[in-house]
């Protein structure tokens, strides 16, 4: 479970993430986190959040943005960017410095636990060299935080049909949307 000051990290990508204020903080209306980039990290994947805004502040370094899958720009200590709930975005930091961001999301919904579950996966050696985890993973642990983000390839309807077919053989293989062991 989140709490303020835990830190999680992803060892795959290099991305960290310290929580300054979670959900049960702000009865649900924030989760803020400070999250940390190493240097030259790769870009994520694209995404977005259908019922989420987010806020991010750059503390330090320089951070490399794409909005709705064309644009770039690249946001340097002290620019901020509001990203509404709905719009595709990626992250990264393509700079020789680490890069440090306040990260603010309004509603918390669950987001705490579903960073917390990625990068658990990803310490137990259960992501590629992306820090994505597997198939069958993504299958289940998309459909449980559909609320909180989503990807933009494939179109969400494949999605939908697709991860449906996979989670009975995601499930029957072990697999779990969200393991207890990560949010300890």
């Amino acid at each position: 479970m989140a709490y303020k000051n835990k830190t999680i990290r992803n060892p795959i990508t290099g991305q960290q993430i310290r929580f300054i204020q979670t959900s049960k903080d702000t009865n649900g209306q924030v989760l803020e986190m400070e999250s940390t980039y190493n240097p030259m990290s790769k870009e994520p994947i694209s995404h977005y959040h259908p019922y989420q805004d987010e806020n991010f502040t750059v503390i330090s370094g320089e951070l490399r943005v794409r909005l709705d899958g064309e644009e770039t720009h690249t946001l340097q200590a002290g620019d901020t960017l509001q990203i509404p709930r709905g719009q595709v975005h990626s992250m990264w930091n393509a700079s020789r410095q680490k890069a440090v961001v306040n990260w603010q999301v309004r509603p918390a919904l669950n987001t705490e636990e579903l960073l917390e579950t990625i990068m658990g996966l990803a310490t137990d050696g259960k992501c590629n060299r992306k820090g994505m985890p597997g198939l069958l993973q993504i299958a289940l642990t998309s459909g449980k935080y559909n609320r909180e983000t989503r990807f933009v390839s494939p179109p969400p309807l494949i999605q939908r049909v697709f991860f449906s077919v996979l989670t009975p053989f995601a499930l029957m293989a072990g697999y779990k949307a969200v393991y207890q062991k990560y949010l300890d």
